[in-house]
């Protein structure tokens, strides 16, 4: 029989368990329903924001670069690129490979474009050539309709109008690699492609390089825009003004054409650096928009190193430039007095000892005071004068001059050169100084090592009478809405004598206006006189009798030529140091050079 009441009790039971999780599953979609309209509006609407609106940084515009007269160093310049926007292009292989004939891009590109574009969503465009000349936008233009998914954009790239002439002091922009990304503030490079490599352009990197703004785009759920809701405008680079003469840099880079070389010239009173000019120099833009393999790799493995900062980092003995310094430094110990002659056979020994320190002069140069030792370059006058001294006492004294030591200069990567001491030998090389290392020394040769930019600054202390000043290459930098100064800054003085000056610069008067001055070639038909000293430096070292001729040695072997010099020499105005590689005479080479450079300066100011 049909128990009807039990099936009833069974049929209300099942009823309350459904009404109760029915009831359980209500109440919990409730809650989470007020939860979420209520108490996690605020978060799911902005996250729901963040789906539908995206942030893109604006790049700012790079500032530009002048010089002290206001011609641009670094500008930027538009520039026409060929971009792919993947989603388009239904057959990605093929339109590379048309475009690669028709265009004749290299492997190496196409390369570099397929491993970019496989990173990047498919509705964004990567670049596949950048800087396109006219023949390639003209040779494109003629088949753009055949080649859907692929357009023609312009960007705004870093241009240096002086190529070589600036490359090392300018420097030059790049794109960012890994490492620089993970150092660099994000927010205000987001979106950026290149920094600073070298030169102005690295070292100030943050001045240059603006203030990223930002667009809220609306998008859809692929992420693609559909509007712009709001825009904050990226504030353009601060353009810095140089002390640099872009028409004397010309000048000294034109007048070392044959050689390798540096020159820099330095305001005396202020310290600003007119010319910074390291020869051979290379051509920056390819670097911009990406030097090939091939052409970077003939660049350093050049053997004339054009990429080798000469005025900055090139390290020389600075020969007979030196004598000025050991001489004033033989006045001021009261060592010697200017008028007292010491005779110069041609070579000069030490007590008990059968070496011979030879004179360049194989004769010799008489009885000769210190005028005529500076005039004439005598080496042996120098090496007794720097017997008297000690090696102590000129270390000391050089050393205040700024030799061995960094200038300060508002650039990365500058070298100190080096400063011979007892105690750096003892260190460096575990031997003990010896007095040949003394008489070495003191004519600038020896382990003595200076830079360019170290033996201008040196020398524009000598004509400061003491005045110790800061190169530098920036002058002001000029924001949206301040002139701000560069870092001019002074070091304090030497204190000197004026009468021993006066006995130096007398001395080098004649180095250039006398009838036996080893520079009196440039010191004709000018009104006004200049103070110099020329310099030999060996590249490697004569054995003991042997002859040195260098018309019968490798090119590369010949000495290097000096010439340090300011003017005028008694209201000092510019000093000039100018080292030429294998040049051979600092008279007939780097003399030259330098009374170039003083006397379109002068003219220039006149």
């Amino acid at each position: 029989m049909k128990d009807n009441s039990a099936e009833q009790r069974v049929f209300h039971r099942r009823l309350l368990v459904a009404f109760a999780v029915i009831s359980l599953l209500t109440s919990a979609l409730v809650i989470r329903l007020v939860y979420l309209q209520i108490f996690g509006h605020e978060r799911y609407a902005s996250m729901a924001k963040e789906n539908s609106v995206k942030i893109v940084p604006l790049v700012p515009t790079r500032g530009i670069i002048y010089d002290r007269n206001g011609k641009i160093l670094a500008d930027n310049t538009p520039s026409y690129s060929l971009e792919l926007t993947p989603e388009q292009i239904s057959n990605m292989p093929d339109t590379l490979h048309r475009l690669q004939k028709l265009l004749n891009i290299s492997d190496d590109k196409i390369d570099s474009f397929q491993k970019q574009y496989k990173r990047q969503k498919r509705f964004t465009s990567t670049a596949l050539l950048l800087n396109m000349n006219d023949e390639e936008l003209a040779r494109f233009a003629v088949v753009r309709p055949y080649f859907p998914g692929v357009d023609i954009r312009t960007h705004m790239v870093r241009h240096y109008p002086y190529s070589e002439l600036t490359a090392h002091v300018i420097g030059y922009v790049g794109r960012i690699n890994e490492n620089e990304m993970k150092e660099l503030p994000i927010a205000e490079y987001r979106g950026s492609t290149h920094i600073g490599k070298l030169g102005i352009e690295s070292s100030y990197e943050s001045q240059l390089h603006g203030k990223a703004g930002y667009a809220e785009i609306e998008t859809n759920v692929q992420a693609r825009s559909l509007n712009t809701l709001n825009e904050t405008n990226p504030e353009t680079g601060a353009s810095l003004y140089l002390s640099l003469d872009i028409d004397l840099q010309k000048i000294a880079y034109d007048a070392l054409e044959g050689y390798n070389g540096a020159v820099v010239a330095i305001d005396i009173k202020t310290g600003g650096v007119l010319v910074f000019s390291s020869r051979p120099g290379f051509d920056p833009n390819p670097f911009v928009v990406g030097i090939t393999n091939d052409a970077y790799k003939a660049l350093e493995s050049s053997q004339d190193q054009p990429l080798y900062n000469r005025a900055l980092r090139g390290l020389y003995p600075p020969g007979s430039t030196v004598k000025p310094f050991v001489a004033l430094a033989g006045l001021q110990y009261d060592a010697i007095n200017a008028e007292q002659k010491l005779f110069c056979p041609g070579y000069y020994q030490l007590p008990g000892v059968t070496h011979k320190f030879r004179d360049w002069r194989k004769g010799g140069h008489g009885s000769v005071n210190m005028n005529d030792a500076i005039a004439q370059s005598c080496d042996v006058y120098f090496y007794r004068l720097a017997s008297m001294l000690g090696i102590d006492r000129m270390y000391d004294f050089l050393k205040q001059f700024g030799f061995g030591e960094k200038t300060g200069i508002d650039l990365v990567g500058e070298k100190s050169g080096l400063l011979p001491s007892r105690q750096w030998k003892e260190a460096q090389k575990k031997q003990q100084w010896f007095p040949g290392d003394t008489l070495i020394t003191g004519i600038g040769q020896g382990f003595h090592q200076v830079t360019p930019l170290q033996l201008a600054r040196a020398t524009a202390t000598l004509a400061n009478k003491g005045q110790i000043v800061t190169p530098f290459l920036v002058d002001r930098i000029v924001t949206p809405n301040a002139t701000l100064p560069g870092p001019q800054t002074h070091k304090g003085e030497i204190p000197l004598k004026a009468e021993n000056i006066d006995a130096i610069v007398a001395g080098m008067v004649d180095v250039v206006h006398s009838e036996r001055g080893t520079a009196k070639s440039i010191g004709k038909n000018i009104p006004y006189q200049i103070a110099g000293k020329t310099g030999t430096a060996q590249v490697f070292n004569i054995k003991q009798n042997a002859k040195y001729n260098e018309h019968d040695i490798d090119f590369k072997l010949r000495d290097h030529a000096l010439f340090i010099s300011f003017a005028p020499a008694h209201d000092p105005q510019i000093a000039v140091a100018v080292i030429v590689e294998n040049g051979g005479h600092g008279g007939s080479v780097a003399a030259p050079i330098a009374g170039k450079i003083i006397k379109q300066y002068l003219k220039n100011r006149q």
